[in-house]
């Protein structure tokens, strides 16, 4: 989104008179982005859609605590990756081994696609569910929202190194399986 669209959300949103236009125009602007973002990260299109919902509710109520250190859309991201991580966390019982939430998103990606889906696709979209949390974040966010890793920074509150890190074993990690269906 070009930053004068992003300033003229951010000045409507500052503006009680024009905050609800402004949210409107926010949800416009980056709603498709931040579904695909949430979906990649839990999987099922009926949790993205819940879980979007409440992150476009969680972004309306803390509209004042945005204080322009990021970008809007950096800021909204933040909210979006906690939510998903959040409703992750509460769909699994304490102490779940990351094994087993994987191999349960991993069941939902089959679950929702047909049997005529590219099986090649599959296998990567099933490749980077298998990665550690962390590593399929940074994964997700440079690999197919092509952000930066400073934006990724802002979000993810890692370092820049960490999550360059991070990308080139996860880059690594999704190779191996697609030549092995071993991580």
């Amino acid at each position: 989104m070009p930053e004068d669209t992003e300033q003229d959300i951010i000045l409507k949103l500052n503006d009680p008179k024009t905050r609800n236009d402004g949210f409107k125009q926010l949800v416009i602007a980056y709603r498709e982005a931040l579904y695909w973002h949430i979906r990649r990260l839990v999987v099922s299109n009926e949790d993205a859609e819940d879980v979007l919902q409440e992150t476009l509710i969680k972004v309306y109520r803390s509209l004042d605590e945005f204080r322009g250190e990021s970008r809007l859309f950096t800021w909204i991201y933040r909210i979006a990756t906690n939510e998903s991580l959040q409703f992750l966390r509460r769909k699994q019982l304490p102490f779940t081994p990351y094994e087993e939430i994987s191999n349960m998103l991993v069941q939902t990606l089959y679950a929702e696609n047909d049997i005529d889906a590219d099986e090649l696709l599959l296998k990567f979209q099933e490749a980077i569910l298998r990665l550690p949390e962390k590593q399929r974040i940074v994964f997700n966010l440079r690999y197919y929202d092509e952000l930066s890793y400073e934006e990724i920074s802002r979000i993810t509150g890692q370092s820049v190194a960490t999550l360059k890190t991070g990308y080139h074993y996860a880059v690594e990690k999704v190779k191996k399986y697609m030549l092995t269906n071993q991580i």
